[in-house]
């Protein structure tokens, strides 16, 4: 088929009554399928059931702590090794905490505004407008989270190597009201681009750039060591820019265990300079005291000296769900000029753009038949999409026969919708 804008009316709507009538069979189905969160599969979990055999007996760790007890609010020594590994900074500038790395950017967002993160008489609420910039598409819990504070967002544009830095730099140098920006800076939720070597340099500069005194780089390496494939795109170390720009206390780094492990009971990570992390210990201390040490025993010794190996065989799972995506992607959609997506290296998502103003029907056409997808706009703050045009794809919890069905669906949906957009005359 040709791109769909050349074909004459005539063609147009015969294909349309086509799709309308493939539509209408597909409703008859009763389907019930779901590609609208990135959930590790059971054969991914089913790769950590060793984990219950780490402990056997021996709670003490490698310096003699013994994790049953009270204490270690920072985490174990051995827990922040792991850390590293992840986060590409040294274990004495890591916090080792529950199983919630969304936990941590709470925390650490919560204590800026509120309290502060340097020992000293700044936080984000001192301004009457406090907000942080989004580039966009982007993680829709981010969003989430800043909302709940009352935090305001700013707009940044996504490229192909990281948000668009030029553009932050303009809005934080004469606005004492931006405080932050948020970074997902290997495999990018949605899009999976991966920040290139200036982007990482500049966002580790955009602090003593701001105008805010207090502006902090919120670093979500989520997908850290999610490489779907060999060998991996590397991701420069953003604790060693920093450290070359003067501003590691206006850098904070979290990841977790939760897509590498169990995703309800893994180990999550915060890294920073000293001041940031005795402002967050000072918080935890009100909550808790200490985390689930044996947890993060278990987690470090199961790990230890292999979790490349063992992030291998999560992609050895993944890679045919990604694969695919991108061939129904690319058999359905390819040649018809009304959609463009991602082709990501490694994570959890495929960004797929639809024509303008598609976004939301197609969403919804989708769910008449059975296929649940990421709300529209969820991949920007409030959940507006000013195009309405980003679909969010999460492949990697169903199944390889559920997840064709899925693609085949979601590709109807987007065809049928761009037929009667065009034939309508919009955009």
């Amino acid at each position: 088929m040709n791109d769909l804008a050349s074909l004459s009316a005539e063609d147009l709507q015969a294909l349309e009554t086509s799709l309308a009538q493939e539509y209408s069979y597909v409703a008859g189905n009763k389907l019930s399928l779901n590609l609208s969160r990135g959930k590790p599969g059971a054969e991914q979990l089913a790769l950590s059931e060793g984990l219950e055999e780490t402990i056997n007996g021996n709670y003490r760790t490698a310096d003699g702590t013994d994790t049953r007890n009270y204490g270690e609010i920072r985490g174990i020594a051995d827990a922040r090794e792991l850390g590293s590994e992840l986060m590409g900074a040294p274990a004495d500038a890591i916090i080792a905490g529950g199983n919630s790395s969304l936990f941590l950017m709470h925390l650490t967002v919560s204590t800026a505004l509120q309290h502060g993160l340097w020992g000293d008489a700044r936080r984000w609420s001192a301004h009457p407008e406090p907000k942080v910039l989004a580039p966009v598409p982007g993680y829709d819990r981010h969003f989430a989270l800043t909302e709940a504070l009352g935090i305001g967002m700013v707009n940044v544009d996504m490229g192909a190597n990281g948000p668009d830095v030029e553009q932050a730099r303009a809005l934080v140098k004469d606005d004492a009201g931006i405080k932050g920006i948020w970074c997902v800076p290997k495999y990018s939720n949605p899009t999976g681009c991966v920040y290139d070597d200036a982007t990482v340099a500049a966002l580790a500069e955009l602090p003593r750039e701001a105008a805010a005194d207090d502006f902090v780089v919120l670093w979500d390496n989520a997908y850290a060591v999610h490489d779907l494939v060999t060998p991996p795109p590397q991701l420069a170390s953003l604790h060693e820019a920093a450290r070359a720009a003067g501003t590691s206390n206006h850098i904070v780094q979290f990841a977790s265990t939760s897509k590498i492990t169990f995703a309800g009971g893994g180990v999550a990570f915060v890294s920073s300079g000293e001041d940031v992390l005795n402002a967050l210990q000072q918080r935890l201390s009100f909550m808790m005291i200490g985390p689930d040490k044996v947890n993060q025993l278990r987690h470090s010794r199961f790990l230890k000296g292999r979790l490349r190996e063992h992030m291998a065989q999560h992609a050895e799972i993944l890679r045919p769900k990604f694969d695919l995506v991108e061939n129904v992607l690319s058999a359905e959609l390819g040649n018809l000029g009304i959609a463009d997506w991602t082709r990501p290296q490694g994570g959890y998502f495929v960004s797929l753009d639809l024509r303008p103003g598609l976004a939301a029907q197609v969403v919804d056409m989708a769910a008449d038949v059975g296929l649940t997808l990421t709300p529209a706009g969820a991949t920007y703050p409030y959940g507006k999409d000013p195009v309405d045009r980003n679909v969010r794809i999460a492949p990697t919890f169903a199944e390889l026969d559920e997840l064709e069905t899925a693609m085949q669906v979601l590709t109807l949906c987007v065809k049928l919708a761009s037929v009667r957009q065009i034939l309508s005359g919009q955009v």
